[in-house]
């Protein structure tokens, strides 16, 4: 059976793709010292679309929710921590888009940066610690539910244009 955490780790793997575009924009960047407006416009969608709305919507409102439960035994619970780093890449996102807003080519590549070396941190804790965590601590039937909730998402929310953009990037 296919699990929640298995649909998650896909996710991460077009998010790494695209932290790897970013820092590829934030090198152009330097050296030609403009900014490619259209790709962050076109990448602040993707992350707050794709990595925020559908991805982060799926930790948060049904995976974080159920470690949360008293039901769950877990050594240490690092959904707090996760919620954190959540809430610290949104910041990120809002510096890359008062950079553009600004035209501050500086402010642009550090807030890209800093996304991108948050991300990469995160996403490794998520794949080695939390979601075997998860795997481990939830049962069958709290895994089957989620499964079902994270295809049901799947289809109501619009990752196409997100996905479109990741592969125009190759």
């Amino acid at each position: 059976m296919k699990s929640p955490t298995d649909m998650l780790l896909k996710e991460h793997e077009n998010i790494l793709k695209f932290i790897d575009f970013l820092l590829e924009k934030c090198e152009v960047m330097e050296k030609k010292k403009e900014i490619d407006r259209d790709f962050f416009e076109r990448a602040i969608d993707f992350i707050r679309n794709y990595a925020d709305k559908f991805h982060h919507a799926k930790e948060e409102d049904l995976l974080f929710k159920e470690l949360c439960k008293d039901t769950v035994e877990m050594h240490c619970n690092p959904v707090e921590q996760m919620l954190y780093e959540h809430n610290l890449g949104r910041d990120f996102v809002k510096g890359i888009e008062d950079g553009l807003k600004k035209s501050d080519i500086n402010k642009v590549i550090k807030n890209s940066k800093g996304y991108a070396d948050l991300l990469k941190e995160h996403i490794y804790k998520e794949d080695n610690i939390l979601y075997p965590m998860a795997e481990q601590s939830l049962s069958k039937t709290i895994k089957t539910k989620m499964l079902k909730e994270f295809e049901r998402i799947e289809k109501s929310k619009n990752k196409d244009k997100a996905l479109t953009f990741l592969k125009s990037l190759r």
